[in-house]
C-alpha cells in the first residue's frame, strides 16, 4: 500500500467532537487554537441547517471556541451550493429556519410557494401541519424534494426532538417521493467543503463521533476518518460496522499534536 499522504486539511464535526449539550469538550480549544496557528486549511461542520455560519461563529466564541465565519460549513449551505449547481437562479418552498433561507438568498434563489422548483426541508423547531401540507401537495404536483440532512433526531436538554429526516419520512409516506439528501453522510457535503478549501481529499482527514454520518461520508470522500468517542458511538458499536475509520481515539484532545 502507498504511504499516505501528510493530512494539510482538516475537516471537523461540531456536536459530540468540539461541544456536547453547549459545552466545550475538553481539547477543543486547543485543537481550534492550534489549527489557526498552523495555517493549515480546516473546516467545523454541522448537519444542523438553523443556524448561519455568521450565528454559529458567536454561538461557539460565546463558548471560548474562535472559528472564524469562513471556517463553518452547514448542511445549509451544501445544499445551497447543489441548488446553485443544478438549477441556478431557481425557486424553492422552504421548511426551515434563517440557516437554510439565508443560504437559499445568497445564492439567488426566489423563495415562494407558487410552482417552485423545489421544496427543501430542513432543520427547525416549529414545523406546522399547514406548511407540511403546502410541501406534500407542492410534491404532487411536480416541485423537486431535497433536504439539508437525513438525521431523524436532535438533542436537547430535556431529550432527543424530532429532526429533518423523520419529517422527510412524514412527506415521503404522504407523496411516495424519497428526498435528496445533501448532507452527512453524503459525500457531496465533504467535497463541496474540500472544494471550499481548496483541498484534496488525499490529504484531508474528517473528525466525528458518529460511524454511520462522519465517517462514512469522510470515507466515501477518500479523506482519513478519525473517530472520537465523546458523542454518539460507543466503541463497542464500532465493530457493528462493515468499514473502520483510520483510528479510533477518545477524544479531540487526542489530535492536537497530529496538526
Amino acid at each position: 500500500m502507498a504511504d499516505r499522504k501528510p493530512i494539510e486539511s482538516w475537516l471537523t464535526d461540531m456536536d459530540g467532537v468540539l461541544i456536547h449539550e453547549g459545552v466545550p469538550i475538553p481539547g477543543a480549544d486547543a485543537f481550534i487554537k492550534k489549527l489557526r496557528e498552523s495555517g493549515k486549511p480546516f473546516l467545523v461542520l454541522t448537519n444542523n441547517s438553523i443556524y448561519t455560519p455568521r450565528d454559529l461563529h458567536a454561538r461557539l466564541r460565546r463558548m471560548g471556541l474562535d472559528v472564524p465565519i469562513e471556517n463553518i460549513w452547514t448542511s445549509a449551505l451544501a445544499t445551497a451550493q447543489f441548488l446553485d449547481d443544478q438549477r441556478p437562479n431557481g425557486s424553492a418552498y422552504v421548511l426551515g429556519e434563517a440557516g437554510l433561507t439565508t443560504a437559499l438568498h445568497d445564492i439567488g434563489y426566489i423563495l415562494t410557494d407558487h410552482e417552485p422548483d423545489y421544496v427543501v426541508l430542513g432543520e427547525t423547531r416549529t414545523y406546522s401541519f399547514e406548511a407540511m401540507t403546502k410541501a406534500v401537495r407542492l410534491i404532487n404536483d411536480g416541485a423537486r424534494f431535497i433536504c439539508t440532512n437525513p438525521d431523524e433526531t436532535g438533542p436537547s436538554a430535556e431529550g432527543p426532538l424530532p429532526a429533518t429526516g423523520a419529517v422527510a419520512a412524514l412527506i415521503t409516506k404522504a407523496t411516495g417521493r424519497q428526498p435528496y439528501f445533501a448532507g452527512k453522510p453524503n459525500p457531496l457535503m465533504m467535497r463541496t467543503g474540500l472544494n471550499t478549501l481548496g483541498a484534496h481529499s488525499e490529504s484531508s482527514a474528517m473528525i466525528g463521533d458518529r460511524m454511520d454520518t462522519d465517517v462514512l461520508a469522510g470515507m466515501e470522500a477518500g479523506m482519513r476518518t478519525f473517530l472520537v468517542l465523546t458523542g454518539l458511538t460507543r466503541p463497542e458499536q464500532v465493530e457493528n460496522f462493515p468499514y473502520r475509520p483510520f483510528k479510533v481515539l477518545d477524544s479531540i484532545a487526542d489530535l492536537v499534536d497530529l496538526v
